[in-house]
């Protein structure tokens, strides 16, 4: 990936599959009601509260005491570089439809779920990164051939969860002739799809590849592989957050060092996923 792909490429014939099989830190700490003043001014705290996805194979999982997943490991390498320990990050599931709630109430300290930057969000929420470019698509059943893009989805029902950008996309840019079913999670749309109540899925390809290639749904679903968009991911913080700088220094450090490769590969090996090498790996943008 630009000055990165042939490191990646060696990484990706080598690593093990670890969409479920990485293991992750327990839940360190008892819930603070937000942010302690040692965690907002940048580390060294009692704990840190971070905000992840709890179903989303691959990059934020909960399996028991365990979290695995890009996200995931994405928050504990950059938590490490602010100066907190493992057993220091409590993990603290957010729902794509409470995010910028659950910051602004200081419920968490930062959000690391799949959480594409827009301008929209930037108005009551601040971000850092993007640590991530992906892009939306569409999961159909395996022997499907009629969805082919989100052109071919007139007359079809579709699911994806609230308070996505992807539901809002198709609301933008596709509504017209395709029933849109919204569900708190993209659990409930693939079990939807498996039942067969609707057509396709739609959510950016990476959660997408990580939810076809689980047990109970390889052989089954396929992604279409022809993203519609680009999504940058980022680091979600409270509006006015002294983190932004720090965060970034940390991505930054992440990506030169070889961290990123390694953790994308060790997340995504086994689902026939590639990132999008053109896009990736991101520069964080500057802090506003």
């Amino acid at each position: 990936m630009r000055k990165h792909t042939t490191r990646m490429l060696a990484l990706a014939a080598g690593s093990a599959l670890a969409l479920s099989a990485c293991g992750g830190a327990e839940v360190g700490g008892e819930p603070t009601g937000g942010a302690t003043d040692d965690a907002t001014a940048g580390g060294g705290g009692e704990s840190i509260k971070i905000g992840i996805k709890f179903d989303q194979p691959g990059l934020g999982y909960q399996d028991g005491a365990e979290f695995t997943g890009f996200d995931v490991d994405v928050a504990r390498y950059v938590a490490g570089e602010l100066g907190y320990g493992e057993d220091q990050i409590e993990f603290v599931e957010s729902i794509s439809a409470n995010r910028e709630t659950m910051l602004q109430n200081g419920d968490v300290d930062m959000i690391f779920a799949t959480y594409s930057i827009t301008d929209a969000r930037k108005e009551v929420i601040d971000f850092a990164g993007p640590y991530f470019i992906a892009g939306q698509d569409l999961l159909v059943s395996v022997d499907n051939t009629d969805i082919t893009g989100p052109e071919t989805l007139e007359g079809k029902n579709l699911c994806s969860v609230t308070g996505s950008t992807s539901a809002q996309k198709i609301k933008d840019n596709h509504a017209a002739g395709v029933n849109l079913l919204e569900r708190p999670g993209y659990a409930e749309c693939v079990t939807a799809l498996v039942a067969g109540q609707v057509d396709a899925v739609t959510t950016d390809d990476i959660i997408l590849a990580g939810l076809a290639a689980t047990e109970a749904n390889a052989g089954k679903l396929k992604v279409v592989g022809n993203p519609f968009s680009e999504e940058n991911y980022g680091v979600g913080l409270p509006k006015g957050s002294d983190q932004c700088e720090a965060i970034n220094e940390a991505i930054t450090k992440m990506i030169d060092d070889g961290t990123w490769e390694e953790l994308v590969t060790k997340n995504t090996e086994g689902t026939g996923y590639t990132p999008n090498a053109d896009l990736n790996p991101p520069t964080p943008d500057d802090c506003a």
